[in-house]
């Protein structure tokens, strides 16, 4: 009884919120790439934001249910129906046993989430669900889905309270909000009005690991050898070639490049929602206003009790 995969769209995963406390081990932290989306896909479904559920890029697929299942779709708007009927974002549906979910493509961003009532029931590595591409960790058997594969559904927990989410939420991205990163003074005020005056474009090279970025070059005028050191999520590196890197959920855990800047957490879920070929600038805030963007954020989700 669960989830039979008939079609696994382009790049589905099982996620949760991510690996957390296990990057001095090189291990990413991984989680879904916009954990706003996965949040309210959870909440409103009944679950707690954690459990694990189904991440799709671009294309999402076609899902048998073999149980009564209550499920929500959330993130970028894919076209989705079930017999023929077009289904809602951000609302909890029923499927009856044996109805088929079909999700076609994308109509803007990058991903869409699908919780179930009860959350996907898989094996969990250091702590996390959440699958990991490159290492072939996490997931089912650290891999995309395939066809044939099926899911098995956990079982519902407590009754949880209904809540009613007051969504201002948009998956649009032309701004990227962030502040100074810790080689800022490696760059001139040149540097710093290229990244901040100027259109960037997501190259072909976009994963879950970093998106690589199309636009003007920026060169440190500090020649010096960087040291390797940690890196963090939505970290933006500057390589050789002066093209722009944003590090994302899957990132490497150390890296030699310097960092002009950093995507604040409040603006990593519109990370998650770009491909190739989207377009957006910079927008340079100080430390205090990202921290209170963030408060704002995480506070959106405490009307429920089911936050974590």
């Amino acid at each position: 009884m669960g989830i039979n995969v008939i079609n696994p769209g382009l790049q589905t995963t099982i996620q949760d919120l991510g690996r957390q406390l296990s990057g001095h081990l090189g291990v990413s932290s991984c989680g879904a790439a916009d954990s706003y989306s996965f949040k309210i896909a959870n909440l409103t479904v009944g679950n707690t934001s954690n459990e694990a559920a189904l991440e799709m890029t671009l294309v999402g697929g076609v899902y048998q249910f073999e149980e009564n299942v209550d499920i929500c779709l959330s993130g970028s708007n894919f076209l989705a129906k079930i017999n023929n009927k077009i289904l809602p974002f951000n609302k909890k549906i029923h499927i009856e046993k044996r109805g088929i979910l079909e999700i076609a493509e994308t109509k803007d961003g990058a991903r869409c989430y699908l919780a179930v009532r009860g959350g996907i029931d898989i094996k969990h590595f250091l702590d996390s669900a959440s699958t990991h591409l490159t290492t072939k960790t996490g997931g089912l058997n650290g891999r995309s889905l395939k066809k044939g594969d099926v899911l098995k559904i956990g079982k519902s927990k407590i009754n949880l309270n209904k809540i009613s989410l007051d969504l201002k939420y948009s998956t649009k991205r032309s701004i990227l909000r962030i502040t100074e990163g810790l080689q800022k003074n490696w760059f001139n005020d040149l540097n710093w009005n290229t990244l901040l005056k100027n259109s960037f474009k997501v190259s072909k090279q976009y994963s879950r690991m970093g998106i690589k970025l199309e636009g003007p070059s920026i060169r440190p005028v500090n020649k010096k050898q960087m040291v390797t050191e940690g890196i963090v999520l939505g970290a933006i590196q500057i390589p050789g070639n002066g093209k722009p890197i944003i590090s994302f959920v899957d990132h490497q855990t150390t890296g030699g490049y310097p960092v002009i800047a950093n995507v604040i957490s409040a603006d990593i879920c519109k990370v998650g929602q770009l491909k190739e070929g989207d377009s957006f600038q910079f927008n340079l805030i100080d430390m205090k206003t990202a921290e209170t963007m963030r408060i704002k954020q995480a506070s959106f989700f405490k009307q429920s009790n089911n936050y974590e």
